[in-house]
């Protein structure tokens, strides 16, 4: 008690120098939480969005699927695995899909691109990105019409429009050549060429029969959940539910291979900035405390003289970085709370600076022009426990030197 009584007196003694360190702490908080919040929105948004680019958060799928995705591995009794995977408090929705690679023609001209067959009782823009895309038309009604969605580039280049015919081929089950003619129904965009040219939202139904598919199956089933952290978690989860050989259990870290390859590159520079960032800091308050240690020279060896452990000099000042860590994170808050809250509610808006670009997508999902701010109770923990460590860390050695005072040759200057 004593000791922390000292500390504190001995903090404000230079009000100067606290203010500096508390300072110098404080713009740790502030860098750090504008980065680890700007990654914690950006990449959370990236995943949810190429969630509902087709795959989802987890995937149940036939086994071997996501290495070599082909129309004749399928699962069975679709709605009865969706049923039980629903029953998880952390999942939000599921939805059976047949994707598959088909060749597209109008009167004019022909391309190649990809199919996602969906069901538009079941499906909904939050889930799926295409449906929440459509700038012309409307979704095809039921999931056993001849409607089709194609993108803005595919309309294009088959130089088609809403209420046109087109045709698409793919192989069926059996691997035999089948075809379907289709009304375009609506036109997304989602504005990735990429997707738009070559994308192409289907009725499932129809597709089930067109590649002799049972009723009930499908290429895939997507799960989405309220948390994407908890994707490993979910899947696990689902991994006891449906135990079978021939079923694999995905999340997307596995099936969106060059999303998790961005993400895991982005957060690692961005752990390493912030490392070089606490560095500088910590030898900014290093040296602040070092100084007030060698200033104080004579003042320790007179407290050893009268019967001060040398213990206790070092436990005064690891006390004092203690309340100059506590300070320093007060005034980060107290600084960093308008910028956190400007940033929440507002955010910063890049798309004047991105228009005319013609790739503004990350890891093959778009990427949000409005950068905003968001922290997770972990990443709240960890800024504060790590500049609050790196205080106590960098008091180690002046702490160190003031235990090690030698008492006679300070006091023979006195």
């Amino acid at each position: 008690m004593m000791l922390n009584r000292l500390a504190w007196k001995n903090i404000w003694r230079h009000k100067r120098r606290t203010l500096i360190t508390g300072f110098s702490i404080s713009f740790g908080v502030f860098l750090a939480t504008t980065f680890t919040g700007i990654g914690d929105y950006t990449y959370t948004n990236m995943i949810d969005v190429s969630a509902t680019m087709g795959l989802g958060h987890v995937t149940v799928e036939p086994a071997g699927y996501n290495l070599a995705p082909s129309l004749d591995k399928r699962l069975q009794n679709a709605s009865q695995i969706q049923q039980q995977i629903m029953t998880l408090p952390q999942v939000t929705q599921t939805n059976a899909r047949i994707m598959g690679q088909a060749m597209f023609a109008s009167a004019s001209k022909s391309i190649g691109g990809s199919f996602m067959a969906i069901d538009p009782a079941t499906e909904t823009p939050a889930a799926n990105l295409f449906i929440k895309s459509i700038v012309e038309g409307e979704l095809f009604a039921s999931a056993d019409t001849r409607g089709i969605a194609i993108g803005t580039v595919m309309a294009e280049k088959l130089n088609l429009r809403l209420g046109k015919k087109i045709v698409y081929t793919t192989t069926d089950v059996d691997g035999e050549i089948v075809g379907e003619v289709a009304r375009i129904s609506a036109i997304f965009h989602t504005g990735l060429d990429e997707v738009d040219g070559a994308m192409a939202l289907l009725p499932i139904n129809l597709m089930r029969k067109t590649l002799s598919y049972q009723s009930d199956d499908t290429s895939i089933i997507t799960v989405l959940i309220s948390d994407q952290r908890d994707a490993e978690m979910v899947r696990n989860e689902v991994a006891k539910i449906v135990r079978s050989e021939d079923v694999e259990i995905l999340s997307w870290k596995k099936t969106q291979g060059d999303m998790n390859g961005f993400v895991t590159l982005k957060r690692g520079s961005q752990f390493l900035m912030e490392l070089l960032i606490g560095l500088v800091i910590a030898a900014g308050i290093l040296n602040t405390i070092l100084m007030g240690v060698i200033e104080r020279s004579r003042e320790f060896a007179v407290m050893v003289a009268v019967g001060m452990a040398p213990l206790a000099l070092f436990l005064l000042v690891m006390v004092e970085a203690f309340w100059l860590a506590i300070i320093g994170l007060i005034l980060g808050i107290i600084i960093t709370a308008p910028w956190f809250y400007y940033l929440f509610y507002t955010g910063l808006d890049y798309s004047a600076m991105m228009e005319g670009m013609q790739d503004v997508s990350a890891g093959g999902v778009l990427f949000d022009p409005l950068i905003r701010i968001r922290l997770f109770k972990e990443s709240i923990i960890a800024i504060l426990s790590g500049l609050f460590l790196l205080t106590l860390f960098s008091a180690l050695y002046p702490a160190w030197r003031a235990m090690r005072t030698d008492t006679v040759d300070n006091l023979k200057t006195i």
